[in-house]
C-alpha cells in the first residue's frame, strides 16, 4: 500500500471545521479524521441529502455526536450558508456535482451548483470571518474539454481571486487538486469487479491512462494543505499513474477487453498542471504548488524548499514519473470496503 502524508492536527485542537458535502466519501472520511486527531474540534456537516445525515447520525458514538453538527442545505442558498458559517474556523468545501456525462446533458445545473456554489462559499466565508477555506478541484480542470472541468476550472480560478475580495479581513483561500479516488462511486474498479465473471471488460480506449489516488490518501492531503497554505495555491500531489490495461490485467487477467471507444468529453490522458501553469508552478518533495500570479503572492509567501519546476514542465498521467505497480494496485483493490472488492481479494489471498 501507498505511504499516506504524514498528518498534524494539532492546529485545529478545538477548532469548529465545516465540511460541504460532508456526507460524502471523502467528507465522511475527513469527519473521522478530524474526530480521531483534533481533540476538541466541532465539524460541522452541510449537505443537502437528509437521508445520508441520518445514515451518518445512526452511526456515531455518543462522544462523537457531541462533536458533530448537522445543517440540511445546499451550496446554491447563500443565506443558508451564511447561517451553517456563523461562528466557523475553517471550511473544507467539497461539494460538487461531478459526473461527467451528466454535465454534458444538464449544464446550468453543474454551472449552478460548481461555479455559483465556489461563489456563495467565498462570500459566505468572508462575511462571516472564516479563517481558511480550501476547496477541492479535480485533474479533469487543466486544460478542461468536457463541461464539468470547465466549471471546475473556473471554481479554481474564483477561490484563488476569493483573497482579493477578502483583502484585509482574514479569510484565505486556497485549492487541492488530485485525481481519480480508488473505488469511488460510479468509477471503473467497482465496475470491473462486478463484470469481471462475464469474461469480457469494456474499455474505453487501451492506451488511457489515469491518475489514482486512495481516500485515505486525499483527505490527509486536503487537512495538509489547510495546515500549511498561506492562500491563493493549487496543491497538487505527487500521486501515480495507472494503465487502463493494467487495471484490467490485474483484476481479470483472463478476460478479454473490449475497447468501446471514448465517451464525450472524455480525455485518453488527464493532466494536472498544464504547461502555462508549469511556469509559475513549484516543487516539493511530495506534491507541486500552482503559484498565484496576483501581486501579493511574494517570496515570503513561498514554501521553504521549493523549487521552480523546469521550462516545459507539465504534469500529465501519461508523462508521470510514478507507476502504480501490479503490488500496489492489488492491495488498493483489496483494502476496498465493497463486497465485490472483499471477494477477489479472498480469492488471491489476500484478504
Amino acid at each position: 500500500m501507498l505511504d499516506l502524508p504524514t498528518l498534524d492536527l494539532a492546529f485545529l485542537r478545538g477548532a469548529r471545521v465545516l465540511i460541504t458535502g460532508g456526507t460524502g466519501s471523502l467528507g465522511q472520511r475527513l469527519a473521522r479524521l478530524l474526530l480521531d486527531g483534533a481533540p476538541g474540534s466541532t465539524v460541522v456537516v452541510y449537505s443537502r441529502d437528509e437521508f445520508k445525515q441520518s445514515e451518518m447520525q445512526q452511526r456515531l458514538s455518543a462522544a462523537d455526536a457531541d462533536r458533530m453538527r448537522f445543517f440540511l442545505g445546499d451550496v446554491r442558498d447563500v443565506e443558508r450558508m451564511r447561517r451553517a458559517f456563523d461562528g466557523v474556523d475553517h471550511v473544507i468545501h467539497a461539494a460538487a456535482l461531478k459526473q461527467v456525462p451528466a454535465a454534458e446533458y444538464n449544464p446550468f445545473e453543474f454551472v449552478q451548483t460548481n461555479i455559483v456554489g465556489a461563489e456563495n462559499v467565498i462570500n459566505a466565508a468572508i462575511d462571516r470571518g472564516v479563517s481558511r477555506v480550501v476547496a477541492l478541484s479535480t485533474d479533469k480542470a487543466a486544460n478542461p474539454i468536457n463541461l464539468y472541468g470547465a466549471t471546475k476550472l473556473c471554481s479554481d480560478k474564483l477561490f484563488v481571486a476569493g483573497n482579493s475580495y477578502s483583502a484585509r479581513r482574514p479569510t484565505r483561500f486556497s485549492v487541492v487538486r488530485y485525481g481519480n479516488v480508488v473505488g469511488s462511486r460510479g468509477s471503473v474498479i467497482p465496475f470491473f469487479l462486478e463484470r469481471r465473471a462475464s469474461g469480457a471488460l469494456p474499455v474505453t480506449d487501451t492506451r488511457m491512462t489515469r491518475f489514482w489516488i486512495t481516500l485515505d490518501q486525499g483527505a490527509a492531503l486536503v487537512l495538509n494543505a489547510l495546515r500549511v497554505m498561506r492562500g491563493g495555491e493549487i496543491f497538487v500531489p505527487r500521486i501515480p499513474s495507472m494503465r487502463i490495461t493494467d487495471l484490467a490485467r490485474v483484476i481479470a487477467p483472463d478476460a478479454r477487453l473490449e475497447p468501446v471507444g471514448i465517451r464525450p468529453g472524455e480525455k485518453l490522458h488527464e493532466m494536472m498542471i498544464s504547461l502555462d501553469d508549469g511556469r509559475q508552478t513549484l516543487e516539493l518533495d511530495t506534491h507541486f504548488v500552482i503559484q498565484p500570479s496576483h501581486a501579493w503572492w511574494g517570496e515570503e509567501a513561498r514554501p521553504e524548499h521549493a523549487a521552480p519546476c523546469p521550462e516545459g514542465f507539465y504534469y500529465g498521467s501519461d508523462n508521470n514519473a510514478r507507476w502504480l505497480t501490479d503490488a500496489e494496485l492489488a492491495a488498493m483493490i483489496a483494502s476496498l470496503d465493497l463486497p465485490a472488492a472483499r471477494t477477489w481479494a479472498r480469492e488471491r489471498g489476500l484478504a
